[in-house]
């Protein structure tokens, strides 16, 4: 076989892949019916998307959205370094080692990255290539190049670029967007990281200073028109996972999850709602003046969004709620709970959205009640992770809301949905920015101790499987941001529901091993909550779960799409 470049190599196998997961797709006859095949071909079709993502990240962060290469991404390793140790969050690492040799790198990592896939899915087909529709020998073309991704030398070289950096790779980020990363990592590093270890230990509320400052930074109205008071100009969705990555680097719970639910309702009233209401509610969610929860998932419901029983009954003016929902984020901070409340017995097609308008309460309950008897209170659910926002089950008893808040007013009945799910399509993607954040930090983090910890007499950096390690995640790391940002583009485009559940999916597993080979190479101290590491691995739990479950995403979004004639 011919000798061929990293990128070659790396584009080989992609292709190769793409043409398993197209056949299998193409045979598998039902997700509903052949479950097991289904999770694993659309869990392989969101690997391979980004793989082929990495292969030219240039395009998936720089299209649409302003080209540039990271200014950040090289030459005095240390200076990152050392100002990182004190608080696990250093600054970017002075400046470009040249594009030769970040382009060389990103080529490694694609070749990495690539090749691990291959092997998964190798794994995967064992056994069951009738299932799959596919011959056992389909990947037979590459083996060599998979072979070279996987070597443990070729991983080392891939590790030292990683050591020096604390970085996966290069970002290509445009300058608007650079100047936008840096601003975020500042606030961070400023106001997040300092309070997110004792938040989390105690559990205790998101500081005002955190929720304020990002509402002064304009955080709040990313994706919210200027004539409603945000600051939406046609990339806000690339904005969006910068900024997201950036506080969920900090902490998940103290500030990368704020902006997720004013995502989920500003879509959803930007969408749906009559200008009025626009007008009413938009400009206060986009200023911060108004904090937002949503009110969708329900105890005996959870991914079945179609089946809830919350019910919603015409009363003159006014709507009567009634019903329990669960795992409503931030509902005692919130001003505003976005409701899916069922007004008609026909299945989706009977399912409306509501604003309810609430005053903001700290702690773990809270109450309300009406002059008519009505009321309304949340109970905090204690959780291992994923703390300060505070997930509450929220029980609704005869508690009236005006007609008005009625998402596009009598014109939204039945809707509530369809707005949901398309709402549902940005906070996907913004929960795969979520898993990128964690997985850098928790990259940055297994760096700086892998080069201070001696083991045996040597840096715990200079062994082998420590740098195979360090370069699986880098890998990982930098294939779910290329990933997360074509998303973002495909999204803007107008559809992109199949790539945001696939970046959702593959990222938020991801970051679950990610964060556990940090911890792991932390030893004992890993399990201490005195290191921030064991915050993060709690935290990446939780990703798999909300906004779409793992498995709910890859058997009714993902397959079925894929599956489509």
């Amino acid at each position: 076989m011919r000798e061929m470049t990293g990128p070659g190599r790396a584009r080989a196998v992609v292709e190769a892949l793409r043409d398993v997961v197209g056949r299998a797709a193409a045979h598998v006859a039902s997700a509903d019916r052949d479950q097991a095949v289904a999770y694993d071909v659309a869990s392989m079709s969101a690997a391979v998307a980004a793989a082929g993502e990495l292969l030219d990240p240039g395009a998936s962060y720089g299209a649409g959205y302003g080209a540039g290469r990271d200014a950040g991404y090289g030459a005095d390793p240390d200076a990152g370094c050392d100002a990182g140790h004190s608080t696990g969050h250093g600054t970017d690492t002075g400046a470009d080692h040249g594009a030769d040799h970040g382009a060389d790198h990103e080529a490694d990592l694609a070749l990495l990255y690539a090749a691990d896939v291959a092997a998964d899915l190798a794994g995967r087909l064992t056994g069951r290539e009738a299932l799959w529709g596919v011959d056992g020998t389909a990947l037979d073309g590459v083996a060599a190049h998979v072979a070279a991704g996987r070597d443990p030398a070729f991983l080392e070289r891939v590790a030292e670029r990683v050591l020096a950096t604390r970085e996966a790779g290069p970002r290509h980020l445009s300058a608007e967007l650079q100047l936008v990363r840096a601003a975020f990592r500042e606030f961070a590093a400023d106001r997040v990281a300092p309070v997110a270890d004792r938040i989390h230990r105690d559990d205790e509320d998101i500081p005002a200073d955190i929720i304020d400052g990002l509402a002064g930074m304009g955080c709040f109205g990313l994706s919210i028109p200027a004539e409603y008071g945000g600051a939406a100009e046609g990339d806000e969705l690339a904005a969006m996972v910068v900024v997201t990555e950036e506080l969920s680097r900090a902490s998940l719970g103290a500030a990368g999850s704020l902006i997720t639910r004013p995502e989920i309702i500003a879509t959803a009233i930007a969408r749906g709602g009559t200008e009025e209401q626009k007008r009413r509610w938009l400009p206060m969610i986009a200023s911060g003046e108004r904090l937002c929860a949503v009110a969708v998932t329900e105890p005996d419901f959870g991914s079945d969004v179609a089946r809830i029983t919350t019910s919603a009954t015409r009363d003159g003016d006014e709507w009567v709620l009634n019903g329990v929902k669960t795992w409503c984020t931030f509902a005692g901070r919130a001003h505003y709970l976005l409701v899916l409340a069922r007004t008609d017995p026909a299945g989706h097609r009977g399912l409306s959205l509501f604003v309810v308008d609430k005053p903001s309460f700290t702690g773990h309950e809270w109450r309300l009640t009406q002059e008519g008897g009505g009321s309304v209170e949340g109970r905090a659910i204690r959780t291992l992770g994923y703390r300060g926002m505070h997930s509450f089950e929220v029980r609704f008893d005869g508690w009236r809301v005006p007609a008005a808040d009625l998402i596009g007013g009598d014109g939204g009945l039945g809707r509530g949905f369809y707005l949901q799910m398309q709402a549902f399509a940005n906070a996907r993607l913004q929960t795969a920015a979520r898993a990128v954040g964690v997985m850098q930090s928790a990259l940055e983090l297994a760096v700086d101790y892998a080069r201070q910890r001696s083991v045996f007499g040597r840096p715990l950096a200079d062994y082998q499987l420590t740098r195979a390690k360090i370069a699986r995640m880098a890998a990982l790391t930098a294939a779910c941001r290329a990933f997360t940002f074509a998303a973002a583009r495909a999204v803007t485009a107008g559809d992109g529901q199949l790539e945001a559940a696939q970046v959702k999916q593959l990222a938020c597993r991801a970051a679950e091993w990610v964060t556990r080979e940090a911890q792991q190479l932390h030893g004992g101290y890993g399990y201490a909550e005195e290191y921030g590491i064991s915050r993060l691995f709690v935290d990446a739990r939780v990703l798999s779960i909300f906004e779409g479950a793992d498995e709910v995403l890859a058997l009714r979004v993902i397959a079925r799409r894929l599956m489509k004639p």
